[in-house]
């Protein structure tokens, strides 16, 4: 069954490959190993600095595009019910198209993208003007690395190996899953224009992926 729209891909797959290509570039100028290997220090921190603005206008205007179909996808992600604090206390509770982990995921990484691109402009104008220099402002962009970091090896251990979540990424890469693990894992969901038996049901198991 289809669970993810084309303009919910592309957003996921423009996210995700801007901040991989930011990691990498924010760790050459972040060890000194890489830094001193690649020996081009100013011609990294340039190039890091404009892909951050360019990643963050093509967010932006993959958000302006996707229109009433992200902002509908945005109030879901807002919701919290009862079902989803009590499996977040690892209850296993019915959830809709996204569990209580994934809404938490993707509101810690709407913030995470605003702040690293407010303190990486705070860090871009500080090198050309002291006005704009702050101490907590490195402490900032540094310390948000690493939280992202965290997340990321735990979201793609979810993705790629664990047994009961992997198939999710089929949603994100293909658009479509199957519907015995989505009545399984979100018992809740009802897509529009689909009628679904779902009969009898187990109990959802409690992960965020």
């Amino acid at each position: 069954m289809p669970r993810f729209s084309p303009m919910e891909r592309l957003l996921h797959w423009v996210n995700a490959l801007g901040f991989f290509f930011l990691l990498v570039t924010g760790l050459i100028l972040y060890l000194p190993s890489l830094s001193m290997l690649v020996s081009r220090r100013q011609t990294v921190q340039a190039v890091h600095f404009w892909a951050g603005v360019g990643w963050l206008a093509v967010l932006a205007a993959v958000l302006v595009l996707g229109g009433r179909r992200l902002l509908a996808t945005a109030r879901e992600l807002e919701r919290f019910d009862q079902d989803d604090l009590l499996w977040l206390r690892r209850r296993r509770t019915p959830q809709g198209r996204f569990n209580a982990g994934q809404k938490i995921n993707a509101a810690l990484t709407a913030a995470f993208t605003i702040l690293f691109g407010v303190s990486g402009l705070l860090l871009w104008f500080g090198e050309q003007d002291t006005r704009f220099r702050f101490a907590s402002t490195v402490i900032l962009h540094d310390g948000l690395m690493y939280v992202s970091l965290g997340l990321l090896v735990g979201h793609l251990y979810l993705a790629l190996i664990h047994p009961s979540t992997r198939h999710a990424l089929r949603g994100m890469t293909l658009g479509d899953v199957r519907v015995e693990w989505a009545m399984r894992h979100h018992a809740k969901w009802e897509p529009e224009g689909i009628r679904i038996d779902r009969g009898p049901q187990p109990p959802a198991e409690a992960s965020p992926q």
